[in-house]
């Protein structure tokens, strides 16, 4: 804590400490795009955000900690969770909306390159922990609404029910390197979908 009871990075919202942030952020965004996790380089960030690289260091340490931290702010974002009446529609528009975050050319080589980090770092994986389980949670708001329905049994976890709708396209994307597409989406979905009208995942 400072001396005016504000945490340090955090003080005068809005002011100077805002633009730095931001404007690393926006820098670690757009390097990442560019060079993936392998290429983030300090140097690289302080130039395009405009801001001293002794100050990059001080703040966020090296590659890790601009990862570390925009996954962080990227958790706090809200996600456009779909609701179009059905447990059917809402999971898959949720399977779509992390095909797309993967396969969109601006935003995709970012999503790859926090992976990548993850695995590198721990202090990435931890952030990148932190970002699931905040996507996670916003996401079970369609298998609680599709509990509350009737359409799936009470006591269903929302939580699992995502995470085994999304697995199988971290699995193509990252381990089996197999083509995704939206069928593979829906077909992930459904079998969410079917495990979770079976009772499987209560």
């Amino acid at each position: 804590m400072t001396a005016s009871g504000a945490t340090p990075g955090t003080v005068r919202p809005g002011g100077r400490t805002a633009r730095v942030h931001a404007a690393v952020r926006a820098a670690t965004l757009a390097e990442l795009a560019e060079h993936g996790f392998a290429g983030l380089a300090i140097d690289s960030v302080a130039a395009r955000s405009g801001v001293h690289k002794t100050t990059v260091y001080r703040r966020w340490g090296g590659p890790e900690g601009l990862v570390a931290d925009a996954l962080e702010q990227a958790a706090a974002e809200p996600w456009p969770v779909p609701d179009t009446g059905s447990a059917e529609g809402d999971l898959r528009g949720v399977v779509r909306l992390v095909l797309t975050g993967f396969t969109d050319p601006h935003g995709g080589p970012v999503a790859r390159a926090f992976v990548a980090a993850a695995q590198q770092s721990a202090t990435a994986a931890q952030a990148l922990a932190g970002f699931f389980a905040a996507r996670h949670a916003q996401a079970a708001v369609v298998v609680e609404r599709a509990v509350d329905r009737g359409e799936l049994p009470a006591g269903t976890d929302g939580a699992d029910v995502i995470r085994c709708a999304v697995a199988p396209l971290y699995y193509r994307l990252f381990v089996s390197g197999e083509p995704v597409d939206e069928a593979v989406a829906d077909r992930a979905a459904a079998a969410a979908l079917a495990a979770a009208r079976a009772g499987v995942l209560t």
